[in-house]
């Protein structure tokens, strides 16, 4: 009879085809869109009567960029196509939002700071700050002037929709390359049909 160290051995050596998933807060994607969804939070709750619809959109549109990454991070291992369809809902979820914010701007006469804006550069430096979290952005979110605040957020909208378009074309990449499960559960039925014919053979 084997013994179990030896089983476990031949057990290890056996490629899976559900791979690793989900690991989610190590990606660059979440880490903002958490900042995003917290910042909203705050900024719906300082900004916005809360009987306004858009209040609930906002926090809504939000939670959903935060969540379906977070979803599709988790399924990621049984199912290539529902992680970048859920990766795509964050990404929509998330333009939806900044259309929110540059509604808010817009109504009020506020401006969106532009490319050149000083406020934009410090902004863009902040945002390479390794491990930068929501205290990183704290001077800016819960500032007073409400248009520091939006613009702040959009920047911050814009980085994780950014990092979002690079997650989704590595994903198609991925897919396109490697298969689903499908594919790799007839690989592996595939090669041990290999190993055992000789057997059958001898």
């Amino acid at each position: 009879m084997r013994s179990r160290d030896a089983r476990g051995a031949k057990d290890a050596a056996q490629p899976a085809f559900i791979p690793p998933h989900g690991g989610y807060e190590s990606l660059h994607s979440y880490q903002k869109a958490q900042i995003v969804y917290d910042a909203t939070v705050h900024f719906c709750a300082r900004f916005l009567e809360k009987r306004d619809r858009t209040y609930d959109q906002m926090v809504q549109a939000a939670r959903s960029g935060k969540q379906n990454i977070v979803e599709g991070s988790q399924i990621s291992g049984t199912s290539k196509e529902l992680e970048l369809k859920l990766t795509n809902v964050a990404r929509a979820s998330l333009e939806e939002l900044l259309k929110d914010y540059g509604d808010f701007l817009r109504v009020r006469g506020l401006a969106p700071w532009p490319r050149d804006h000083r406020y934009t550069a410090r902004l863009r430096q902040l945002n390479q700050t390794p491990g930068a979290n929501y205290e990183t952005f704290r001077k800016g979110i819960e500032h007073p002037d409400p248009a520091i605040c939006a613009n702040v957020i959009i920047g911050l909208i814009k980085v994780t929709c950014f990092l979002l378009d690079r997650q989704i074309a590595a994903l198609e990449r991925a897919f396109i390359e490697e298969g689903g499960i499908r594919e790799r559960m007839s690989e592996a039925r595939r090669r041990e049909k290999m190993k055992q014919k000789p057997r059958r053979e001898a």
